[in-house]
């Protein structure tokens, strides 16, 4: 499949998700109402079957994909493997879906169809719907793509290479399944925050935080904020997510967190749906979230380097924390933000020399 086709048709997904979330269907020219139709209907069948997946958190990373794939952004990216795709890929490659976000997996499969490979997808039982309505789409738009993507609910088989996104535990069982195969094996990892008391977008940490209800592995789940910190007005900019307090599965989570603190009277500042309690480990329970007193910037940025394959990134407003992003960036990574910090197109590129 010629390069400049898939960039092109990348780009048109782009714009069909544009008029999608408008609700302008009358703009599409090259899918039919018939196939739009359809493909709210999966969506909404996503949110019906997990949920998690409230309509706005599906929207919200649709979203985000509709402001990435524009032919700018694709070519910025893309140029820099152009030379290298040719006619000694189309392996297939594997991919094992996470399911803790909408469409957390697109990312690898933009990747995978990217550097003229095939796509075979083990979708999550947490996320079936959105990934298939989305080739679908790709399909309309390029009908090429059809004999390229693939997905199945059973265990992969008849593949070359491996992608798996998973917790610590499932990761360990990846490694060793798939040993024998060239691979990126996925870890838990959360997103940090470095705060000094001056910050001005204490509302958009709060998106950073409590987007996706925090399931995210660029969520934040963890702040690290200097001795005598107040956390009044941090409590207090969260009111936008105050709706969460009302969703059973977020609110169980949160009555049961809650108790386990005041049964071991455990000291924590609470503002009705968000727990904060003072906690080294990065990864936090739904619900809560955890903090650590820091004295210096220099100390920290050392220690948050030691920690650094437990941390997807770091928030902050202060330019002299290294490698932080500014709040409400977490959820918006651009398509040369690989996860793990692992460039997975290079990975997939160099497979003909591997093989």
């Amino acid at each position: 499949m010629d390069f400049s086709k898939t960039q092109t048709t990348f780009a048109k997904f782009g714009q069909f998700l544009n008029y999608y979330l408008n609700d302008d269907y009358q703009s599409i020219d090259a899918v039919k109402l018939a196939n739009y139709i359809k493909f709210k209907q999966e969506c909404t069948k996503a949110f019906q079957s997990n949920a998690w997946f409230t309509e706005e958190n599906i929207d919200y990373a649709l979203a985000q994909w509709a402001k990435i794939l524009t032919e700018e952004n694709l070519k910025k990216w893309l140029d820099q493997y152009e030379t290298r795709i040719g006619s000694d890929h189309g392996f297939k490659i594997g991919v094992v879906l996470a399911g803790n976000i909408p469409i957390v997996g697109f990312h690898d499969f933009i990747c995978v169809l990217s550097s003229g490979n095939d796509f075979i997808g083990k979708l999550s039982s947490s996320d079936k719907y959105l990934l298939p309505a989305i080739a679908e789409i790709l399909i309309l738009l390029e009908p090429q793509f059809i004999d390229r993507i693939k997905f199945t609910e059973e265990r992969l088989t008849n593949f070359e290479a491996v992608i798996a996104t998973g917790s610590n535990n499932s990761a360990r069982y990846f490694e060793y399944y798939f040993a024998k195969y060239p691979n990126i094996i996925r870890k838990n990892r959360n997103g940090v925050a470095v705060l000094t008391g001056e910050e001005k977008r204490l509302d958009l940490l709060s998106e950073d935080i409590l987007r996706y209800f925090g399931l995210g592995c660029r969520n934040v789940s963890k702040l690290y904020v200097p001795e005598g910190y107040k956390f009044d007005h941090l409590l207090g900019s969260m009111g936008q997510f105050e709706w969460m307090k009302n969703h059973h599965k977020y609110r169980n989570n949160y009555d049961y967190n809650k108790s386990i603190l005041l049964v071991n009277r455990i000291k924590h500042f609470d503002n009705g749906f968000v727990l904060l309690r003072e906690e080294s480990s990065i990864p936090s329970p739904i619900s809560v979230l955890h903090y650590e007193y820091y004295k210096d910037i220099e100390e920290l940025n050392d220690s948050l380097d030691l920690q650094s394959e437990s941390i997807q990134c770091i928030i902050s407003e202060d330019t002299s924390v290294k490698k932080s992003l500014l709040p409400g960036q977490s959820q918006q990574p651009n398509l040369w933000d690989y996860a793990d910090g692992i460039d997975t197109m290079e990975f997939l590129l160099t497979l003909p020399l591997i093989k």
